[in-house]
C-alpha cells in the first residue's frame, strides 16, 4: 500500500495531503524506464565484451583448430619438399648417371596471378595464399619428378637390354686364361713379316673347338670371304658388333637370333691364317675397339688384369 504525504502548510497552521500531478508521474516513469534502458545497455555491452557465448565459444574453438591445422599442414609441405629434394638429388647425381642420362629440367612453373584471387577477400588471405602457393609448387615438382622417373624406368629397361647385348666374354672357354696369343694393336704380320694393326685377339684352341656368341643378337652375316675364311658377324644392338673369324664351320645362320653363350660355329684356320684360332673383333659404329675392355663378365677382377697382361705382350698374330 503506498504511502501518504502531508505538509505543513503554515498559512492555514494545519497538515494538508501531498499531491502527486501527472507530468510529474509521467517524468518518474520516463526517468526510471531511461535508467534501466542505460543500466541495460551497459550490462549487455559488458557481457559481449568480456563473456563469450556459446556460439562464439565454439566459433573460437574451431578457429583455433583451422590455425593449427595450416601451421601442419605447413610443416607437412615443408617435409614432402625435403623428400622430394633429397629424391631429385638421387635422380640428379645417382640415378642418371649410372643410365648416362641428361639431368632432367627441374625448372618449376609459376601458377598466374589470378590463380588465388578468389582467398584475397578471407582475413587471413596471407597465410591461405602462401599455403596454396606452397601445395603448387609442390605438385609440380612431383608432376617433373613423376615423369623423370616413367623415364628412368625406360632407361633401365633399355640399360638391361644393353648389358644382356653387348659384347661380354670370350668367345672360346678360356678359364686357365692360356689361349690368347695375340692381342689388339700392332703386331708382326705372320705371313707378310711386318708392322700391321690386328684389329682384334687371337685365341688358340684346337680344331673344332666350339666358339660362342659373346652378347645377345642377330647373325647378320655368316659367309667364306677375304682372309677372314668362315666368319660370322652379330650385331648386338646399340651400335655394337662383333666378328668372328677363320671358322672350320659355321653354324649359325644370317637372321638367326642368338644369346650370350649360344654355340655359332668352330674354331679353324680358314682363310689368311697360320693355324686353328679365333680370330675376335668387337665393333662400335665403324670403329674396331679393343675387345679385351668387354671381357667383364667371366672374368673376376685378377683374371680381367692377367689377361690384359698376355694381351700387351707384343708378339706375332696368326692371321
Amino acid at each position: 500500500m503506498a504511502k501518504i504525504k502531508y505538509f505543513y502548510n503554515p498559512h492555514k497552521l494545519d497538515f494538508e495531503k501531498v499531491g502527486t500531478s501527472i507530468w510529474t508521474i509521467v517524468l518518474r516513469v520516463f526517468g526510471f524506464l531511461s535508467a534501466s534502458a542505460v543500466a541495460g545497455g551497459i550490462m549487455v555491452f559488458a557481457a559481449y565484451s568480456f563473456i563469450d557465448s556459446p556460439k562464439e565459444r565454439v566459433l573460437k574453438r574451431e578457429n583455433e583448430q583451422y590455425k593449427l591445422q595450416i601451421k601442419y599442414l605447413n610443416g607437412r609441405i615443408s617435409e614432402l619438399g625435403v623428400q622430394l629434394s633429397d629424391l631429385q638429388e638421387r635422380d640428379a647425381n645417382i640415378y642418371r648417371a649410372i643410365f648416362e642420362a641428361e639431368p632432367i629440367n627441374m625448372v618449376v612453373r609459376k601458377p598466374g596471378a589470378n590463380k588465388y584471387r578468389s582467398l584475397e577477400g578471407f582475413d587471413n588471405a596471407e597465410e591461405l595464399i602462401a599455403l596454396n602457393q606452397k601445395v603448387d609448387e609442390l605438385n609440380e615438382k612431383v608432376r617433373i619428378q613423376s615423369k623423370s622417373f616413367d623415364e628412368l624406368s625406360q632407361l633401365a629397361k633399355n640399360k638391361t637390354l644393353f648389358l644382356a647385348s653387348i659384347p661380354a666374354i670370350q668367345p672360346i672357354s678360356n678359364k686357365d686364361l692360356t689361349r690368347v696369343a695375340s692381342g689388339f694393336g700392332y703386331r708382326i704380320h705372320p705371313i707378310f713379316k711386318t708392322h700391321k694393326f690386328h684389329s682384334g685377339i687371337d685365341f688358340t684352341a684346337p680344331q673344332g673347338t666350339p666358339i660362342y656368341a659373346t652378347g645377345n643378337g642377330t647373325v647378320s652375316l655368316a659367309e667364306n670371304g677375304n682372309g677372314y675364311g668362315n666368319h660370322v658377324i652379330v650385331y648386338h644392338g646399340f651400335g655394337y658388333s662383333s666378328l668372328y673369324a677363320h671358322m672350320s664351320r659355321i653354324k649359325a645362320r644370317p637372321g638367326q637370333k642368338v644369346k650370350r653363350g649360344e654355340l655359332i660355329g668352330y674354331v679353324g684356320s680358314t682363310g689368311t691364317s697360320t693355324a686353328p684360332h679365333v680370330h675376335y673383333e668387337v665393333i662400335k659404329g665403324k670403329n674396331k675397339i679393343n675387345p679385351i675392355n668387354y671381357f667383364f663378365n667371366d672374368l673376376t677382377e685378377e683374371e680381367y688384369q692377367a689377361i690384359r697382361n698376355i694381351a700387351a705382350r707384343e708378339g706375332q698374330s696368326f692371321d
